[in-house]
């Protein structure tokens, strides 16, 4: 469990002086993010893991989508990374399922970073490991700017949180290799517009899939784990 007080904590600090005036200069936390995500990069392609970070607003499902995929590709090898401000509550779920799973508490931090992931993998067996799901800090600000290594983004989104996520987080959808539509089994019960959603993801985004599932009855998974076993490194 590593515990991130404040994104400032990373940042390294150079102090210039010109005359009597001292100027700080802190470098830049995206760079140094970069760096620790090559590192990560180059262990997963050593290894041959898929690695697939999971983006959404809290309450889309991303817990259940990891712990349904697990079930669905039970001829692979998991790891789960999970990310949260506080708790294990998600981790000890996943820990039915899968025994290589590692909680990061940010402790505040509105998400993960790859020096946080680095720290993570020392504590599973990448090597023998096929597929690594990382769940993300619940938000579709932050996350959405960090590399972490991974081969994919994916954006997780839900027909509760209503139709108007690609407006108001265009960026998210943008950066997204696929985008999965979770809780399809409420459209009936709700004033979401799927056209209306799929119409401004696609003007973000008109390469990348998007996939109706609903994690509660299993609608739409066999997609979305052919969707996985199809990007498995050989």
């Amino acid at each position: 469990m590593y515990i991130i007080k404040n994104c400032l904590s990373i940042l390294s600090k150079i102090f210039i002086k010109r005359g009597n005036l001292e100027i700080e200069i802190i470098s830049d936390v995206l760079e140094y993010n970069k760096e620790h995500a090559e590192v990560n990069r180059q262990l997963f392609k050593d290894y041959n893991v898929l690695v697939i970070n999971i983006l959404s607003s809290p309450g889309s499902g991303k817990t259940s989508l990891i712990t349904q995929s697990i079930k669905r590709l039970s001829n692979f090898k998991i790891g789960v990374i999970e990310g949260d401000i506080s708790s294990t509550y998600d981790a000890e779920k996943i820990k039915q399922y899968i025994n290589d799973v590692v909680q990061i508490n940010t402790g505040g931090t509105c998400h993960l970073n790859a020096s946080m992931i680095e720290k993570a993998l020392k504590k599973i067996d990448v090597k023998n490991l096929d597929i690594i799901f990382i769940e993300n800090v619940g938000n579709l600000i932050c996350p959405i700017g960090f590399d972490l290594g991974e081969d994919f983004k994916i954006l997780l989104s839900s027909v509760s949180e209503g139709d108007d996520k690609p407006v108001k987080y265009p960026k998210g959808f943008i950066k997204s290799s696929a985008v999965l539509l979770n809780k399809i089994d409420l459209l009936q019960v709700s004033d979401f517009n799927y056209d209306f959603f799929e119409k401004k993801v696609r003007q973000l985004n008109p390469e990348s899939p998007i996939m109706k599932i609903s994690c509660k009855t299993g609608e739409g998974l066999d997609n979305w784990i052919d969707w996985i076993t199809e990007k498995i490194k050989k």
